[in-house]
């Protein structure tokens, strides 16, 4: 299995995921032309996606769904709050393309076992993923305001993740956003801070872990050095730790058999 960010941040968020002949797109928060360029500099033709997951409404996490979608006839599979949310009905042109799938149920795609994990977040029916293909974990875990118990059952023993490290408590406070929105980005529906990042890797079993990519990091309340620092109280034992840029996102991440 091998993964990549396509960029993670407040202005799009999208991750690669491929396994054998399946490859899944998670997220699609860049227009048609951006998307597919992201794509294609990793050696990824758009018209051979199996399927796009999409974790929730958000524009940063939606934008390019639909025209995506209806290009190359790829089927969008989200839950039922996200597909209310967005407006889209049953009698739309593109509706034959998207599936609803129960937010607790996992289900074979292709290659993988795809597991939807709700999360708390201050959208319709928010979800994350862990992604299994008979011998790697890929959790994929952003945009939520905790973790709870089941986050910690489900996440335990990925071989990789991508773990939301979105802000600092000190710059949030001190930086330039409105009140109101820093009471949305650290409350309990909003965004992981780099201390909870870290207090959910040391809940989590991280024996099988190889490669911790963070996510979804603020570029005005957030640097990678300050988690870095954060996360040196962490033992990852051993696994490489990779920052996903909002502009090109991260390399392409092999997990690999253990010697």
């Amino acid at each position: 299995m091998r993964f990549a960010s396509l960029g993670s941040g407040s202005k799009g968020n999208s991750t690669i995921v491929v396994s054998g002949l399946t490859s899944i797109l998670v997220d699609c928060g860049f227009g048609i032309r951006s998307i597919c360029a992201r794509l294609l500099a990793r050696n990824v033709d758009p018209k051979t996606l199996t399927a796009i997951l999409i974790t929730h409404e958000h524009s940063d996490h939606w934008k390019g769904v639909e025209a995506l979608s209806a290009k190359f006839g790829i089927p969008v599979y989200l839950s039922a709050g996200c597909f209310k949310a967005r407006n889209l009905s049953s009698d739309s042109k593109n509706s034959k393309n998207f599936k609803i799938i129960d937010s607790h149920t996992a289900f074979d795609l292709g290659q993988f076992t795809v597991t939807p994990v709700p999360v708390p977040h201050d959208a319709r029916e928010p979800i994350q993923y862990m992604l299994s293909d008979g011998t790697f974990r890929l959790g994929i875990l952003t945009d939520l305001g905790h973790y709870t118990p089941h986050v910690i059952s489900i996440y335990s023993k990925c071989h990789g993740l991508l773990l939301e490290s979105n802000y600092d408590e000190e710059m949030l406070a001190r930086g330039p956003y409105p009140q109101f929105l820093k009471d949305r980005v650290s409350g309990l529906f909003g965004h992981l801070s780099n201390r909870q990042a870290l207090d959910l890797l040391k809940s989590l079993d991280l024996s099988q872990l190889q490669t911790l990519v963070l996510g979804h990091i603020s570029d005005k309340n957030n640097h990678p050095d300050i988690i870095a620092d954060v996360l040196s109280n962490a033992d990852l034992g051993g696994a490489a730790i990779i920052f996903a840029e909002q502009d090109i996102g991260s390399e392409w991440q092999n997990l690999k058999p253990a010697l």
